[in-house]
């Protein structure tokens, strides 16, 4: 009796562990409820960012041919103060430290893309601790800043010292701005603006500086003069599916489709039309503007529809400031500016939900 009940108590315990262990090996993964886009992906903001790191390099590169070690100082001293503000920031108010993903770096060496040559260092450590001081770290950091802090940079030390941030001493190679004998400007943009002014525009002084500007050899900031250099990284960028094409597509063929219609010569399909937006695209910021400001994914729309709308904005604006405002550049403002509307362009380009009922209205 006493084995009897023994084997059985054994045999429900045998029992009761399989049937356990049944119901463990049944058990479903939890779920994990997150707010939408559900994105997974092996990409990390370190990584993106040394990705826009190698992109911008080809730029530095020309900058340090055409304007020297000014340029290596400048763009040193502009990241090492992005690193070291983001940093004192987060130790100040007992953050994570957020300076290993290499977005305070991007952002310096940005800062430094958009200055002159000439400009004194501690002026560009002033820009520099703004933009992330004020543009990005009181928002909240990264992915919180609503406008691009490197364009805030800019803007906030062209309000402070104009004198300096326009002041674009000739290139390496002796050139301010590309054009002949007798045309003489601070840069080229300011050049076509005074001649367009003042009624002496003239096709063929203009066309001569196409290939300058091509190239880097005119007088402007640092990380701007050279097209083919950011036409490569732009590439890259685009090749590494870092940006999207939509913006930067949009952005320079707008303007340079406004331009083309108010090319100054009263004819629109000769070669000497397309003079006037071949200059316009290839000088001044729009080139870096479109490839790595605009791009910015915190401050750019997320919606495809909403790319396209932002880069022809950007470009319309940027015509406006050209062409009828004092300022011979627009680019900066011209994004920052469509920055401010991003979050009512993504709202009004949302996509229809799948099995969404529109209401009637």
């Amino acid at each position: 009796m006493t084995t009897l009940n023994a084997n059985t108590t054994n045999s429900g315990k045998s029992g009761a562990n399989s049937k356990a262990g049944a119901e463990k090996e049944m058990i479903l993964p939890q779920l994990h409820l997150s707010c939408s886009p559900h994105v997974r992906s092996a990409v990390t903001v370190p990584m993106i960012m040394l990705f826009v790191i190698i992109a911008m390099t080809p730029s530095f590169i020309t900058s340090v041919i055409f304007f020297g070690f000014s340029a290596i100082l400048l763009t040193a001293v502009c990241a090492g103060s992005a690193a070291g503000t983001e940093w004192a920031i987060n130790k100040i108010f007992k953050r994570q430290q957020t300076v290993g993903d290499l977005s305070a770096v991007v952002t310096g060496i940005l800062v430094a893309f958009n200055l002159p040559p000439s400009l004194p260092l501690w002026m560009a450590v002033v820009g520099t601790v703004f933009a992330i001081a004020v543009a990005k770290m009181v928002f909240g950091g990264l992915g919180a800043n609503f406008i691009n802090p490197a364009l805030a940079g800019r803007a906030f030390l062209m309000a402070n010292y104009p004198a300096e941030m326009t002041n674009f001493p000739p290139t390496a190679f002796g050139s301010v701005n590309g054009l002949a004998d007798g045309i003489s400007a601070a840069t080229p943009l300011e050049a076509i603006k005074d001649a367009f002014t003042h009624g002496t525009y003239q096709v063929t002084d203009f066309a001569s500086a196409l290939p300058q500007l091509f190239w880097g050899n005119v007088g402007g900031t640092i990380g701007e003069t050279s097209a083919f250099a950011l036409i490569i990284g732009g590439i890259f960028l685009i090749a590494g599916r870092i940006i999207d094409y939509r913006i930067p597509l949009f952005y320079i063929g707008t303007v340079f489709l406004l331009f083309w219609i108010a090319n100054g010569t009263g004819e629109y399909f000769t070669l000497e039309s397309i003079i006037t937006p071949a200059f316009h695209i290839l000088a001044g910021g729009l080139m870096l503007g479109a490839f790595f400001m605009a791009t910015d994914m915190v401050t750019s729309p997320i919606t495809p529809n909403g790319r396209i709308i932002f880069g022809v904005g950007c470009g319309v604006l940027t015509f406006l400031i050209r062409k009828y405002g004092g300022y011979p550049e627009g680019v900066s403002y011209s994004i920052l500016l469509m920055n401010l509307v991003v979050p009512l362009i993504d709202r009004c380009t949302r996509p229809t939900i799948y099995g969404e009922v529109k209401k009637r209205g």
